[in-house]
């Protein structure tokens, strides 16, 4: 999925929906990490995607706080 286009997906979420996804991706994330460390996993830019993903959950979370302020 392109990053624009997971960005407009995840701005429709609500942001009790983006902590439950980023809490997923925290999980699979560290399962990714586990599997890396004991035996070579399939695609290991599979972690990199992941990361970013997280960043960008995290970004529209910080926002939708911010707005929510003002």
């Amino acid at each position: 999925m392109k990053a624009n286009d997971f960005i407009k997906e995840k701005n429709g979420m609500s942001l009790e929906e983006l902590k439950n996804e980023e809490l997923e991706l925290k999980k699979e994330l560290f399962k990714l990490r586990y599997q890396s460390a004991t035996s070579p996993i399939d695609n290991p830019m599979k972690i990199k995607f992941i990361k970013r993903d997280i960043a960008r959950i995290k970004t529209i979370i910080r926002e939708k706080e911010l707005a929510a302020k003002q």
